[in-house]
């Protein structure tokens, strides 16, 4: 069944709270470009909160009917006031860019453990916690093997998560690999394709998977409600594709010349160390799980279908 919006729980009782906070509310932290497709299919009758240390962003969020809550996930006692404010919490922000651990998602934790635990916690994670696999098809029983600074944190966010579940909140972790949408920031490869920057030569190359961000954020809110405790999901679609078959593909539906194909140490030459960071794992990511359990039909399968 695809997911369009949610409905509150209906044994849920807001008891003696105040009549503005008597409906269930779900927390935003990390309230980007999917956190706010996420809070758009949300419905009115549900509060809708977003944490935010930007005052510029204050009033753009409030326009799109979200309460913005002021504070600093690099500011701990700034979090205290989250204590005890929703009843579900959409956790995207990321680890800080440096280090081995991830002092924000525990300070998060930390604060939301003060008062009434959330009653259901999901956690954006990132599918570079399996390092190379080797473009082996895996799923969510894969052991973890983060070959970088950045996978390494985002796996001790996840183990942050789950210990917190063990206090009596419904977690689960959404392992979530490339991002795209024509309508969001950077979101297609029309750009890059322009500049004609390079991609491996197919004995090179990598597999590489991918998720739509309307369909991430539907993904967002069906494991809200019906994730399972302690679950990790794969978020992504059906597309099997190398990186620069990919890119291939985007090219032909732009109407535009394929990138050049260059070997692996031609790459290093030209590409930045991030962009060879991404071309140094290879792996496809089977979302059987995500299908089954959460009950999501994806509305774009393939990215032939949503980049076109």
């Amino acid at each position: 069944m695809a997911v369009t919006t949610v409905s509150a729980h209906p044994r849920f009782s807001a008891g003696a709270l105040p009549a503005r906070f008597r409906r269930i509310r779900l927390l935003i932290v990390g309230c980007g470009d999917v956190g706010l497709r996420a809070a758009d299919l949300l419905p009115a009758t549900l509060g809708r909160l977003a944490l935010t240390s930007s005052p510029e962003r204050r009033e753009a969020l409030r326009g799109r009917g979200i309460v913005p809550l002021a504070g600093d996930l690099d500011d701990p006692a700034s979090l205290r006031r989250l204590a005890g404010l929703a009843q579900r919490v959409l956790v995207l922000a990321p680890p800080p860019g440096q280090g081995e651990g991830d002092p924000r998602t525990v300070a998060l934790l930390r604060a939301l453990a003060l008062r009434t635990r959330p009653r259901a916690l999901v956690y954006g994670s990132t599918s570079g916690v399996y390092g190379d696999c080797g473009g082996a098809l895996i799923d969510e029983t894969r052991a973890v093997r983060p070959a970088t600074a950045r996978g390494r944190r985002r796996v001790a966010a996840e183990q942050a998560v789950r210990r917190f579940g063990r206090g009596g909140s419904r977690v689960s972790v959404l392992r979530i690999p490339g991002i795209y949408a024509p309508d969001r920031e950077g979101g297609t490869p029309r750009a890059r394709l322009l500049r004609g920057t390079p991609v491996l030569r197919e004995e090179d190359d990598v597999h590489t998977s991918h998720i739509h961000a309307d369909d991430l954020a539907r993904a967002c809110l069906a494991a809200m409600w019906r994730g399972g405790a302690q679950r990790v999901y794969h978020v992504n679609d059906d597309t099997r594709l190398k990186m620069g078959d990919y890119f291939a593909l985007a090219a032909r539906l732009y109407g535009l010349p394929p990138p050049p194909r260059v070997d692996r140490a031609t790459a290093a030459a030209l590409l930045s160390p991030m962009q060879l960071s991404f071309m140094s794992e290879s792996r496809q990511l089977d979302a059987g799980r995500m299908k089954r359990e959460l009950g999501l039909r994806l509305r774009y399968p393939t990215v032939a279908d949503g980049l076109a």
